[in-house]
């Protein structure tokens, strides 16, 4: 059986004035498909904040294609070092994002970071500079909270729960996107959703 095929990645994120007027962006390359591209303002936010949250959302883009095997591009050699365990995350804004990081990492076959100049990253550099220049003037509100507060721990009965779901998930974007879209139907992925949730009485009436 051949390997999944590798989806090459490159990620930027970008604050004028560290912290300042931010943005992130990620370009994704699939043999024979365009490349897929996003970007987007942060609001005020640090550098280092803005290049997590790159890494975020091409991780959260990169699961909802179905990809199993990653190779990821950074010009951002803190992000890289972090991410490898190179260097120790001391920064506490930025400790949950590499943690949320490192989960997602997880649903993935492999993930390969490495780290690339800036001129082999051109592309995520100029979306991020295009969002900055034309969407993301300085006091921009941030479109999400990246400062919220620490995430609720799950107990262990919810892990299993999250586990579960998140199983039944991932199984059904791995069949529509190797096969028929509509096998298996939208409604029976629901219906086992709900069927998780309510044997374990995780719905609110």
């Amino acid at each position: 059986m051949s390997k999944a095929p590798v989806l090459n990645i490159h990620i930027d994120g970008a604050a004028r004035g560290n912290p300042g007027a931010a943005a992130y962006a990620y370009v994704i390359c699939r043999d024979g498909a365009p490349a897929l591209e996003e970007a987007g303002c942060l609001g005020n936010a640090t550098n280092n904040v803005a290049e997590y949250t790159a890494l975020l959302k091409a991780l959260q883009r990169a699961a909802q294609l179905g990809g199993k095997r990653l190779q990821i591009h950074s010009d951002s050699e803190l992000l890289v070092k972090q991410m490898n365990g190179e260097y120790r995350v001391k920064n506490e804004q930025l400790k949950d994002l590499f943690a949320e990081a490192k989960e997602l990492c997880r649903q993935f076959d492999l993930v390969t970071i490495r780290h690339v100049p800036r001129a082999q990253n051109s592309n995520a550099d100029r979306l991020c500079n295009e969002v900055l220049d034309g969407a993301c003037p300085p006091g921009t509100p941030a479109r999400e909270a990246k400062s919220a507060p620490p995430k609720h721990r799950l107990s262990a009965r919810e892990e299993m729960v999250r586990a579960e779901v998140l199983h039944c998930l991932q199984s059904a974007a791995q069949a529509w996107s190797h096969g028929d879209p509509r096998d298996p139907k939208p409604e029976q992925v629901w219906e086992q959703l709900w069927s998780i949730l309510e044997e374990n009485n995780m719905l609110r009436r």
